[in-house]
């Protein structure tokens, strides 16, 4: 008589190829130096992590042989930090690489729902007041709410003949509009954008720029990829005195912290950094791991680790000027430049 034999999951199959099998993979057992090296992060945030996602990631797993919250997390984090599903970390916490995959989706989820609690823009009158004083004591810049810019990320070519990905470079990619704050905690953070669409287009079409028309003091500073704006501050195309020169060096060396914090955020998790490869998953899915690692970006600088611990050294790129129209030009916007630029600046 036959005998079918149900296996129940396939980790089952992984006891004794290593040291630390399902079960035994225990975070207390190996150093703060080990954790840092695989996983990208210290012993205590990693417990940090595991309890304000413990419910989502029991919820997502509720078989008799689930894996348990530590060890998905471990997993996501092994993922985000290198990028690959590699072998080898599998081995490490006891867990194949189908199984690193469903974790590495189980977590996503999970962070990708604690976003609003981590990514906040607030601009109440108390939370304008700090953002100016940090911001002023940065470079001198006045009334800085946040520093705005858009990044590509790179991904997989989409099955459908979908050209909306692919970006002026020529690669696919999905745009992620980031405002931070002075230390470089994400105050915004959009990351489900096609990589075809411009800068402009993007801003115009975000939640954020609703949230701006709302602003009653003080502005975000932006590159001259975007146009002036009463609540967004863009260089000065040709500075023609040294007020202008002042306030372009100024407003330079103060947007320069979100292009800092991006990078930063490349280097912690390589599963974005381009340079090498990239993700291989659909726009949707990269959308939420790229959100995903923003959310863990803000709460490792909230639990007091450093945003740009691990920054880049490379300068980064320098942005293509947008040219306006007569038309579009907003008159209001470069009369309040030129005061702010009279006043804080000659």
């Amino acid at each position: 008589m036959a005998i079918s034999i149900a296996i129940l999951d396939c980790d089952l199959l992984l006891h004794g190829r290593g040291h630390k099998t399902l079960d035994r993979f225990d975070l207390d057992s190996v150093s703060d130096e080990f954790l840092v090296a695989h996983f990208g992060f210290p012993r205590e945030f990693i417990l940090y992590l595991v309890e304000i996602l413990r419910e989502a990631l029991c919820r997502r797993t509720q078989r008799s042989r689930a894996i348990s919250p530590e060890v998905q997390v471990l997993a996501a984090l092994g993922f985000y930090t290198s990028g690959s599903f590699q072998t080898s970390m599998g081995d490490t916490i006891g867990i194949s690489q189908a199984s690193m995959s469903r974790c590495v989706s189980n977590v996503t989820k999970a962070l990708v729902e604690k976003a609003p609690q981590f990514i906040t823009f607030n601009i109440d009158a108390s939370s304008r007041e700090e953002s100016f004083q940090e911001f002023q004591a940065v470079a001198g810049f006045p009334s800085v709410l946040g520093v705005l810019d858009c990044v590509q990320v790179t991904i997989k070519s989409p099955n459908s003949e979908d050209y909306s990905y692919l970006n002026k470079k020529g690669y696919h990619s999905i745009g992620c509009q980031l405002v931070c704050n002075s230390r470089g905690l994400l105050l915004s953070a959009e990351t489900h954008w096609p990589g075809g669409l411009k800068d402009t287009e993007i801003l115009e079409r975000s939640a954020l720029y609703q949230q701006l028309q709302e602003v009653e003091e003080g502005w975000l500073l932006g590159d001259c990829r975007y146009p002036l704006r009463k609540w967004l501050m863009t260089p000065v195309d040709e500075p023609r005195s040294s007020a202008e020169l002042q306030y372009n060096m100024a407003h330079e060396a103060t947007h320069e912290i979100v292009d800092r914090t991006f990078r930063a955020i490349q280097t912690r998790f390589r599963c974005l950094d381009g340079a090498k490869g990239y993700l291989q998953y659909s726009p949707e899915r990269s959308s939420a791991i790229l959100l995903a690692c923003c959310v863990l970006h803000n709460a490792s600088l909230q639990s007091g680790l450093d945003a740009w611990t691990l920054e880049r050294t490379d300068p980064p790129e320098l942005p293509d000027g947008v040219r306006q129209r007569p038309e579009e030009r907003d008159q209001r916007a470069e009369e309040q430049r030129a005061e702010l630029i009279l006043k804080h600046f000659s």
